[in-house]
């Protein structure tokens, strides 16, 4: 009862007092704001307020009204999280959901490449569609479907390349920031600006992202191409020479199986095929949700249930994960062809819903370290998982595609993955390699995973042995904590010197921004 007479005050005030913004209030929680798992996955703790503004100068007043009364502020896309780090545990704090802030303009195409303006809240489906219908596209600076494209800026988001400048703010060449003062500061590329460097990766910490101005380019057909590898010849192999000269390329590890699946794509030419390949990672039907949460729920507690479910994953995965765009028909071979955007990111098949809308969730840690190091880093997971083994413990991977590997050309900004001038003696001129292990979340009991302790000692392990750079969104408190002295003090230090002129009141905070002392 006291938690809502607090909002109605706030309420009054902020219809009476500074702004008339009581009606932007889409919904007042005392629950956490979730992520996109939904009830049970706390983004952030106990927010006091969700704003769903519907356009720039809605955002612009919110802030303004936050700075007056300085309440902590984060602005949030689709909740593209698996931890609780977005905010920090203020319960003040207020949530700026930007989905409605959704305009597209200014769209020049001319010569093969143009640029084309978008707000806050669009999403890769939004642009990807728009752009297409324009014969156009992003180019390869391409994020998940599921996702804003301000939001994968200023997380620092990748796509899987090392040939193609493909992180998703190398695609940027104009953002503007609203500051802790509620004013909109227009940032153009400058890659010899300090303010630059810290506005393409911010983690939110200068503001919300309200407008970017992005290149694109001419439309163009894709194809993508998987090969069964064995797992020696992966450890033992070139790693670089296997994705280096692919537009994009990752592998699939299942370590139980010790097999890779190697999956590439490239440009070919618009009239090579008829197809109109669709992909989908996260589709799943009602049938194969229940079938799969019950046997990962049993490895909870029996290994078997694990060795069955990353068999029955690999055997599916070897097949494409991709459906025939004009009439939804699963494709068989390999390789697909198609438009790139549908081809690289893709989405959901019609009447199906992604994994997590059937109680499937998960775990994640990602590291990043230089492609140099590949085989050294993959080599000792391998270990990590042998060691296992000789205790009798069979250790799989409990994901539909396997672990991830994914890799970055190098993009400097003082908080990406990949940045290269950096004092930790590492060389990551060559890029860098992701490290993106997916783990199944038990429904079951206290929700901890078969043989728990063995994936917090990898994280550990990896940490202490490696320059690793964490992902901002795919990794716990902990991990977070343990991963920021392989972080460029420097770099932190000219990160925050930005942070305090946009934001001198500290009104963006977050509890990643608190572990990395830039706050």
């Amino acid at each position: 009862m006291e938690f809502y007479f607090v909002q109605y005050v706030i309420g009054l005030w902020l219809w009476f007092g500074r702004t008339p913004l009581a009606y932007f209030i889409a919904s007042v929680s005392a629950s956490p704001y979730n992520t996109f798992d939904g009830e049970g996955f706390p983004a952030c703790h106990n927010v006091s307020a969700v704003y769903h503004p519907s356009s720039v100068d809605e955002m612009v007043s919110l802030v303004k009204s936050a700075a007056a009364s300085n309440t902590p502020v984060r602005a949030s896309g689709k909740g593209h999280m698996w931890y609780n780090t977005m905010c920090s545990d203020d319960p003040s704090t207020i949530i700026i959901q930007t989905e409605g802030v959704n305009g597209i303009s200014d769209f020049t195409l001319s010569g093969g490449t143009g640029s084309v303006v978008i707000e806050a809240g669009v999403t890769f489906f939004e642009l990807a569609d728009y752009l297409h219908a324009r014969g156009a596209s992003m180019g390869y600076t391409l994020v998940n479907w599921n996702m804003t494209i301000a939001g994968a800026v200023a997380m620092g988001a990748h796509r899987s390349s090392l040939r193609e400048a493909s992180m998703v703010a190398a695609g940027v060449l104009e953002i503007d920031i609203i500051d802790g003062a509620g004013t909109i500061q227009k940032i153009p590329r400058d890659e010899t600006s300090d303010t630059w460097l810290a506005a393409s990766t911010s983690l939110g910490l200068l503001g919300p992202i309200v407008r970017m101005k992005f290149k694109i380019y001419d439309d163009f057909k894709v194809y993508a191409q998987q090969k069964i590898l064995e797992e020696k010849d992966v450890l033992d192999g070139d790693i670089y020479g296997l994705i280096a000269p692919y537009a994009t390329a990752n592998f699939w590890w299942w370590p139980y199986l010790r097999k890779f699946h190697h999956r590439y794509y490239d440009v070919v030419p618009s009239n090579i095929s008829e197809q109109e390949g669709f992909q989908s990672t996260f589709s799943i039907s009602k049938a194969e949700a229940d079938i799969a949460r019950g046997l990962l729920d049993s490895g909870k507690y029996l290994p078997t249930s694990n060795m069955l479910a990353e068999t029955i994953f690999y055997g599916i995965w070897s097949a494409p994960n991709f459906h025939e765009k004009t009439d939804d028909k699963a494709i068989t071979n390999w390789p697909v062809y198609g438009w790139n955007y549908d081809v690289l990111i893709g989405g959901l098949y019609p009447d199906q819903l992604p994994e997590w809308d059937y109680n499937l969730h998960g775990y994640t840690l990602e590291l990043a370290v230089p492609v140099t190091l590949a085989n050294k880093l993959l080599k000792r997971v391998r270990s990590l998982f042998d060691d296992e083994l000789k205790k009798g413990i069979v250790m799989t991977s409990t994901y539909r595609s396997g672990i991830n590997i994914k890799f970055g050309r190098p993009y400097n900004d003082f908080l990406g993955q990949v940045w290269t001038n950096t004092t930790d003696g590492s060389d990551w001129s060559k890029g860098a390699i992701m490290f993106d292990f997916p783990t199944y979340w038990p429904t079951a009991g206290d929700h901890l995973r078969f043989n728990e302790p063995f994936y917090h000692n990898l994280a550990t392990t990896l940490i202490n042995e490696f320059p690793c750079r964490p992902h901002w969104t795919k990794n716990s408190r902990d991990v977070l904590t343990q991963a920021v002295k392989n972080l460029d003090t420097t770099h932190l230090a000219r990160f925050r010197a930005v942070r305090e002129k946009f934001d001198p009141n500290g009104i963006f905070k977050s509890v990643v921004g608190e572990i990395i002392g830039v706050m």
